[in-house]
């Protein structure tokens, strides 16, 4: 089963949102109405309204969801292009005018790691990621993304490896930096396509 975290400004809009997911299987797991409210870590995805952020510096919430989950954004107002978002880390945009179904199809699109715009959008921002190999990451880069790409926290990986959260931390950052990635779903499709993560057994 799917599991959203729902910041949504609107407890309207929340309650027809509820029951559309909820006809499709996916489990709303947290609702929140301010970005300052911990996001649940039993997400698989984040939807986050952009009537719930403080304007551009909202981009910074989005950045910080987008550590630790898929995020899939409702556009209202068109305040800011869809590109802003992407660039802040979100995986997907959406209009809230769309279908419920489109809606459905795009949160399953993010939470498989595949990028979403609106509809009438014309995609100028790269859905795919290089290729780390040709980026130079050192081994112990290619250490961490395999490890995050079996879903190990920073904690776990630090544990493995030898090295403290804090150099986990900063490892994460520089992958994040030359693979120009926002979160640990994207991080995690780089290193199956590059195939640095080994089956699990």
């Amino acid at each position: 089963m799917l599991r959203v975290d729902a910041l949504i400004s609107s407890p309207v809009y929340l309650v027809g949102l509820i029951q559309i997911l909820s006809s499709e299987g996916i489990r709303i797991v947290s609702t929140r109405r301010s970005s300052t409210e911990q996001i649940s870590w039993l997400a698989d995805a984040a939807l986050i309204d952009e009537d719930a952020l403080d304007g551009p510096a909202g981009l910074d919430d989005i950045a910080e969801a987008a550590r630790t989950t898929a995020v899939l954004v409702l556009l209202n107002s068109w305040s800011l292009p869809a590109e802003e978002y992407l660039r802040a880390g979100a995986i997907g945009v959406i209009h809230k005018s769309q279908s419920g179904e489109s809606l459905v199809s795009a949160l399953r699109t993010v939470t498989a790691g595949d990028q979403v715009l609106p509809e009438g959008h014309a995609a100028n921002y790269p859905s795919e990621r290089p290729d780390p190999l040709t980026l130079n990451l050192s081994a112990r880069e290619e250490q961490v993304l395999s490890q995050i790409s079996r879903g190990l926290t920073h904690g776990q990986i630090a544990t493995r490896l030898g090295i403290s959260p804090h150099t986990v931390d900063t490892y994460v950052k520089r992958i994040r930096a030359k693979l120009g990635v926002g979160n640990k779903a994207e991080l995690t499709r780089v290193a199956l396509l590059s195939q640095l993560a080994s089956p699990v057994a």
